[in-house]
């Protein structure tokens, strides 16, 4: 699943010892394992093996260039949604021809970023979309390459502010409209009819909600790929990681928790794929990024203070929600484990930040290790919607980050400088 594990007591990010980095680089820390990256990006390469495939990661789940390069190395591809993420892209060494524009609100200035870079495709999300590309595409003597995003109105049963794939979300154009849309874009000159594309949320742990939605679009992707000689079929991303407790536990391996036979794997993905998607005999693309990248990440956080109520105990830490915002936005759950282990009693406590919120928290009344100020806890399964979601509220800089691979290790982000915060402010003229 990671390759975070103890070794003497201590935890380790594969022959790096943690406290290492946190004493070397300080804390709040991100730290990525290399390794983790390139084995989830394998698995699923692996498994995928019996279609045409390309596996774009999607940058928003983890968009520091040093894992844009990894992943970049090994052929991967890139589901971007902003220029800014295409532009990250280039300064990690991709190539925009394997990146997937997505995203319901493309402005003029991106789409004219993406075509003038040569993005593969964009994943239309609706008419006005479609009809601002060709505009923009006419404008620059272009021939935009597109792909409409199909909504398919299947339920995900993920988190309602994760799920994307049904009628009241934003996404993608309603299924019944997919073919009118289509012969409309077909009649536009700057336009090429590149493929077709679907997502249903993120954080999906089984699969038949991926099953029900490639059956109920399957037929009508067969008569657009004969109508328009389309090249490929998006199934999107979306696949789940595990956040439960292993390493707490002592239970390192992810197979021997209580109901890992019913975690969605790579191979059970494929195995119920495959067979739908090998007679299409087009390219599929997949667009994961959780599934890369969550489970390679940890934060790494100080203890300030253990404060004792008469009906709670809170253990303050230097991280906050701002440097992980998923427990307070989403009621995320992350393990959380000492980076380094001592035997004993264990604490019922809150782990919490100094942001002034009461919504400020990374878990509520859970049974954790004993823990003393100035000790370290790792924040598990963080390399996706981590740093990606940091801010600086309250005036907090941003963590570093830091990349390891074997018994090598570097920052991949400098520790943000406090004063770089406001150093795009100005105090206007007439306050001088």
């Amino acid at each position: 699943m990671h390759d975070f594990k103890y070794v003497g007591g201590q935890l380790f990010c594969e022959s790096v010892s943690v406290e290492g980095l946190a004493r070397k680089f300080g804390t709040p820390l991100y730290v990525y394992s290399q390794k983790t990256l390139t084995d989830h990006f394998h698995k699923l390469d692996r498994a995928m093996a019996g279609v045409p495939h390309r596996i774009c990661f999607a940058v928003k789940s983890n968009g520091n260039v040093s894992i844009l390069r990894v992943l970049a190395n090994l052929g991967g591809g890139f589901d971007i949604v902003s220029a800014g993420e295409l532009g990250r892209v280039l300064a990690a060494g991709g190539n925009p021809a394997n990146c997937v524009f997505a995203g319901a609100g493309k402005t003029e200035a991106e789409i004219e970023f993406a075509l003038e870079q040569g993005v593969y495709s964009f994943n239309v999300e609706s008419v006005p979309e479609l009809d601002r590309i060709h505009r923009i595409a006419g404008r620059r003597k272009k021939i935009a390459p597109v792909a409409m995003r199909i909504n398919p109105d299947v339920e995900a049963f993920t988190h309602s502010k994760i799920t994307t794939g049904t009628h009241e979300n934003k996404f993608g154009i309603p299924l019944e409209d997919v073919e009118a849309v289509y012969a409309r874009a077909a009649k536009m000159k700057n336009l090429r009819l590149r493929g077709v594309q679907m997502h249903i949320g993120s954080q999906l742990t089984r699969v038949s909600p991926f099953e029900k939605a490639v059956r109920k679009v399957l037929p009508m992707v067969r008569r657009l790929a004969e109508t328009y000689e389309l090249e490929f079929f998006s199934i999107g991303g979306g696949l789940g990681i595990v956040y439960q407790p292993a390493l707490a536990s002592g239970q390192e391996e992810w197979w021997r928790l209580p109901g890992a036979r019913d975690i969605l794997t790579p191979q059970k993905y494929a195995a119920s794929l495959l067979p739908l998607l090998q007679p299409l005999g087009l390219n599929i693309l997949l667009e994961p990024g959780r599934f890369i990248s969550g489970n390679a990440g940890v934060l790494i956080a100080r203890v300030e203070y253990v404060k004792k109520t008469a009906r709670k105990t809170f253990v303050i830490v230097d991280a906050a929600m701002n440097d992980l915002i998923r427990p307070a936005f989403y009621d995320a759950y992350h393990e959380i484990v000492p980076v380094r282990r001592r035997t004993g009693a264990t604490l019922k406590a809150d782990v919490v930040g100094g942001i002034c919120e009461s919504g400020d928290y990374f878990c509520k009344d859970r049974r954790i290790a004993q823990i003393r100020e100035g000790d370290c806890l790792a924040l598990l399964s963080a390399g996706a919607y981590g740093f990606v979601m940091a801010s600086n509220y309250n005036a907090r800089p941003l963590p570093a980050e830091v990349l390891v691979n074997g018994r090598k290790f570097a920052l991949a982000r400098r520790r943000q400088v406090v004063e770089e915060i406001w150093s795009g402010e100005t105090i206007v003229p007439w306050l001088k």
